[in-house]
């Protein structure tokens, strides 16, 4: 490490230093599928959540409707999602992850959790329940994160 690449000098500089690699290895993974994290992001959302309406993954993902339809429109063309009009109501649309795109991110889940224990491998077992304890212990005394 030279010079400019020094450590972060703090505990919370330190575990956003971890929590950059943990994400960099979860870009890393969605760009080798050639879509964009947004798109990684709003195919894994719609695998978990089929049938979701376009507010609500504008929502979930913090972007704007305007924002969200084009991104949807792009998955559309390679065929990874659909949208499915509900009841013959043009304006309510149901989006759904067709199986192409549910099959082009399978395996993300173990993909991050291969990326933990890489981070972690400096760690024995007593030194991973010590970190998890003392984060636990932070944690427990922050504001529960909530989705929109």
């Amino acid at each position: 490490m030279d010079e400019t690449e020094r450590a972060p000098a703090t505990s919370l500089g330190l575990l956003r230093w971890v929590g950059w690699a943990q994400r960099k290895a979860g870009e890393d993974w969605i760009r080798e599928r050639e879509i964009s994290f947004e798109q990684g992001f709003v195919l894994g959302y719609l695998v978990q959540n089929p049938g979701s309406i376009q507010r609500d993954i504008a929502q979930v993902s913090r972007t704007s409707p305007a924002s969200v339809s084009s991104l949807l429109q792009g998955l559309e063309r390679r065929g990874l999602v659909e949208r499915r009009t509900e009841g013959g109501d043009e304006r309510r649309k149901r989006v759904y992850a067709t199986p192409a795109g549910v099959e082009l991110i399978e395996g993300f889940d173990a993909a991050m959790a291969s990326a933990d224990d890489l981070i972690l491998a400096p760690l024995d077992q007593s030194e991973r329940d010590t970190l998890f304890a003392l984060l636990s212990k932070i944690t427990a005394e922050l504001p529960q994160p909530t989705r929109p």
